[in-house]
């Protein structure tokens, strides 16, 4: 348990794809106590989500700036908007959810990118994304202690 792996840990649980997912079960391989391998993980996890908050807006912006980019950029956030009905009538929960079941494809990444498309303001967006994270976490925590308890791992 050394700063390197911790570190170690916090860039999985940033990283997309593995996320939590990754994290928390890495930590607990590596003899992080529970509670050490959630707050890692959770941490790892929250800390990538403004950036990309942040970058995608910037990235909208720049990308705004041509007028072919400008187009398809349009066109897509349209044609999300309009089938994310759901979306707006749910409001935040639907994120939460997006955010909050561990399965691929799911996760803090793809929650950024659901309120980029739909148009969710950062501010509107970063505190239900954390709450969502709170969740997965909490669940890829259990899920992978029952699995390490089960197989006697660890």
């Amino acid at each position: 348990m050394s700063l390197g792996s911790a570190l170690l840990i916090i860039g999985i649980s940033a990283a997309p794809i593995a996320e939590l997912r990754g994290g928390i079960p890495y930590a607990i391989s590596q003899g992080y106590p529970a509670a050490a391998a959630y707050l890692l993980a959770v941490f790892g996890n929250l800390a990538i989500v403004p950036i990309l908050l942040a970058g995608f807006e910037f990235g909208e912006r720049i990308l705004s700036k041509w007028r072919p980019t400008r187009t398809l950029m349009q066109s897509v956030f349209k044609r999300t908007r309009r089938k994310g009905r759901l979306i707006e009538r749910v409001g935040p929960i639907a994120l939460v959810l997006l955010v909050a079941i561990p399965l691929p494809g799911t996760g803090a990444w793809t929650g950024a990118i659901a309120a980029r498309l739909f148009g969710i303001p950062t501010r509107r967006a970063l505190p239900w994304i954390g709450v969502g994270v709170l969740i997965a976490g909490l669940l890829v925590l259990l899920i992978s202690l029952g699995l390490f308890e089960l197989f006697g791992i660890g």
